[in-house]
């Protein structure tokens, strides 16, 4: 550690935002604050901020425990976020030239980047010119998604407290659908380009007090709609009110988006399909036309991503732990890196952070896995319900001023 003394530390935020990301950035700042970074900069809107020099010391602007507490409460990306993909270091030198000149311009020892698959490319690539130009910053990747697709970790900070958004509203929807003796289909669409593990998640709202969703729907199942039709009619049969849960990526069998049946889906920077919005759309006109019963399509949309209001305390306090893992990591030399969760046992259940090598992240999705699905495609086993429980428990309640949350922004 004696090789930073002097030096600083930057932090930037990517991706979309989730419930605890600011929580991650509270464990870097701390950690490295208590470590003797001299300063703390925040890249404003991610990568793409640091390209344009836009930085704000955050010595500056957390200056007290409640400030830090109002962090670790407020969703969102405190510093601002970006989906900028870094070209190739053979396709645009001049990038990596610029950043590594702000970096050393502003005394940088080691720069976290705080985000999902797509970050961690931009982590991964940012080590690989420093190795080249034998820079000594290190890079340290922080995970986070909701999607909970991140190779070589447990989970994702993010995940546990969307899931327990996701099972907490389900519980009431599945209330004010019983309210009328009539056949109804309820399908709730939840995010999830290629990995199911949100919509997974709706299993847990199953419980002595609720039936929860009658079918679950993954995009690592292809859909059959006319499979799907005959599921939907034999449950009908047994009771009047049917809830389904569907993956907005769920697929054709030919590899399509159900989604794309509505319309075209637009591709991002790093070449997603976005926007896939109108599978549950689409599923119940299908119910309603094809099947003649009362059918309703609700979309959680980017209402799970941010509910801090139901952020699972567990959730809350991994991120935090990622953050400051990372900052210890890089101060220990490491770097080229991301923070991983490796679970150590389920009963009790205990996680611990170990470091993992950034190239074997960047750029991959972890599927949920087949065998956590039950056989016939249309819902998931006990073991996923195992798996996930541990991570919505307990919470943190919002600091309440005047009846709504207090959040922290950066102006």
């Amino acid at each position: 550690m004696a090789n930073f003394a002097g030096k600083n530390v930057i932090v930037g935020q990517s991706g979309g935002p989730t419930a605890v990301i600011n929580s991650s950035l509270a464990g870097v700042y701390q950690t490295a604050k208590e470590l003797e970074a001299k300063k703390v900069y925040g890249m404003k809107y991610g990568i793409e901020g640091l390209l344009n020099s836009q930085v704000v010391d955050l010595g500056s602007v957390l200056q007290s425990h409640m400030d830090i507490e109002l962090l670790k409460r407020t969703p969102s990306s405190y510093l601002g976020s970006c989906r900028y993909k870094l070209p190739s270091m053979e396709e645009k030198p001049e990038v990596y030239e610029k950043l590594f000149a702000i970096l050393e311009k502003l005394e940088i020892g080691a720069c976290f980047y705080i985000g999902g698959n797509d970050s961690m490319d931009t982590i991964n690539k940012l080590s690989a010119w420093g190795a080249k130009i034998n820079s000594p910053i290190r890079f340290i990747g922080v995970p986070k998604t909701i999607d909970n697709d991140l190779e070589l970790t447990d989970h994702t900070p993010g995940f546990g407290s969307a899931a327990k958004y996701i099972a907490t509203i389900l519980k009431e929807i599945i209330r004010d659908s019983t309210v009328y003796d009539l056949r109804s289909v309820t399908v709730v669409e939840i995010m999830g380009r290629n990995a199911g593990w949100l919509t997974g998640a709706a299993c847990l709202a199953k419980g002595d007090d609720c039936d929860g969703a009658d079918m679950i729907l993954l995009p690592e199942v292809a859909l059959d709609p006319e499979d799907f039709l005959k599921k939907v009619d034999e449950l009908q049969k047994h009771k009047s009110s049917v809830i389904v849960a569907v993956s907005e990526g769920v697929k054709l069998a030919d590899g399509r988006y159900v989604c794309e049946l509505v319309s075209e889906a637009k591709i991002d920077a790093f070449g997603h399909k976005a926007a896939l919005s109108g599978t549950g759309r689409y599923l119940a006109d299908l119910i309603s036309s094809r099947i003649g019963c009362k059918a309703r399509a609700i979309e959680f949309s980017t209402l799970q991503r941010c509910a801090a209001h139901v952020a699972s305390r567990t959730d809350i306090t991994e991120a935090y732990q990622a953050g400051g893992a990372a900052v210890k990591a890089a101060f220990d030399g490491q770097t080229g890196k991301m923070a991983a969760f490796k679970r150590a046992s389920e009963i009790p259940y205990q996680c611990h952070v170990e470091m993992v090598d950034v190239c074997d992240v960047a750029n991959k999705e972890k599927p949920v896995p087949r065998s956590w699905i039950t056989e016939d495609g249309y819902n998931v086993t006990d073991e996923f319900r195992a798996y996930v429980r541990p991570l919505i428990q307990a919470e943190l309640t919002p600091i309440y001023i005047d009846g709504t949350p207090r959040h922290i922004c950066l102006k």
